[in-house]
């Protein structure tokens, strides 16, 4: 178990009835990481966040919070108050206002007196909700809510926050601001582990990603490790000529391989195994050339392409 880990599973198996959610998952997360979760439906990631949280206990394997075992059979209320959880389905109670719902759940983490106001005061400030302190939830917007809830969740200040598909449902602004207050939490060290089908938000915010597949872990690495080991570099090219020419002038350059053109664009996408100076060479000998580019650009494969490159086959 790594010094600077602030989350380790070991064997971490969860089982309903006969169907197994969660198979034998090693998992370390280091302190202070953006942890993104990736599968589709049914791969175990809420099952996870559940079992991190010590809403569930499981089958077999253990949880260790920087380095302290987790036992949901013996609560250890000093290690759970370290944990932050916000589910998909977290309550709101919409007769209240947003000031006294806050205060609510800081009373049942047993802040007192002017510790209360402050932690009410900084939270709403971290979620940029402190104009809305004395509206009612009834009021607020959905990205509104779902930034409420945020704050709800850190209002006892964790190290660690859980997050199941914060961002679902959200418009483009929304699910910008909520980015904002996540980025806001990271900047005070606290590591968050976020699960979403969003993953432009993911690849936008986390440092590392663990991706499930049937229960079973398939990747867990850094982000930068990840785009080396299965991204693919692309360069794009988009002419107000005929791109018969094109690819003719781009056929000497071994780098430039699988070219893939769209005669409606006017656009040439093909994977480059150059680097900049590569890049430039190239484009220079297009230009050399006179073929009429409006458009010349590198750019990396997507998480999302990337995960669909990893397939979903059930592991043997």
């Amino acid at each position: 178990m790594g010094t600077t880990a602030a989350i380790c599973t070991q064997a971490l198996t969860k089982r309903f009835d006969r169907a197994l959610a969660l198979r034998s998952v090693d998992l370390e997360i280091e302190t202070g990481a953006v942890y993104g979760l990736i599968g589709p439906n049914g791969a175990g990631k809420t099952t996870l966040l559940r079992l991190l949280a010590m809403a569930e206990s499981p089958t077999v394997g253990e949880i260790y919070l920087k380095g302290e075992k987790l036992d949901s059979r013996h609560p250890n209320p000093r290690l759970q108050r370290q944990i932050g959880y916000l589910p998909d389905d977290f309550p709101l109670y919409e007769d209240l206002t947003v000031w006294d719902y806050l205060d609510y759940f800081a009373r049942l983490y047993h802040l007192q007196g002017q510790a209360r106001i402050n932690s009410i005061h900084d939270v709403l400030e971290l979620v940029n909700l402190t104009h809305k302190r004395h509206s009612l939830i009834t009021q607020l917007s959905r990205g509104m809510k779902q930034r409420l809830g945020l704050a709800r969740t850190v209002i006892h200040t964790p190290t660690v926050l859980l997050l199941d598909e914060p961002v679902s449902g959200l418009d483009p602004i929304a699910r910008q601001d909520f980015r904002q207050a996540i980025r806001n939490l990271q900047g005070l060290g606290i590591t968050i582990v976020i699960s979403s089908h969003v993953l432009s938000d993911l690849a936008e915010l986390c440092t590392a990603v663990g991706i499930l597949e049937f229960g079973y872990l398939v990747e867990n690495t850094s982000l930068a490790s990840l785009y080396a080991k299965l991204g693919q570099q692309k360069l794009v090219m988009r002419t107000r000529g005929d791109l018969a020419d094109l690819a003719a002038a781009l056929d000497p350059f071994e780098t430039i391989t699988d070219l893939q053109p769209d005669p409606v664009s006017g656009q040439i996408q093909a994977r480059f195994s150059g680097d900049a100076d590569q890049a430039a060479e190239v484009l220079r000998a297009l230009v050399q050339d006179r073929i009429p580019l409006y458009d010349f650009h590198c750019s990396q494969d997507s998480l999302e392409e990337i995960f669909f490159k990893i397939g979903h086959t059930q592991p043997t």
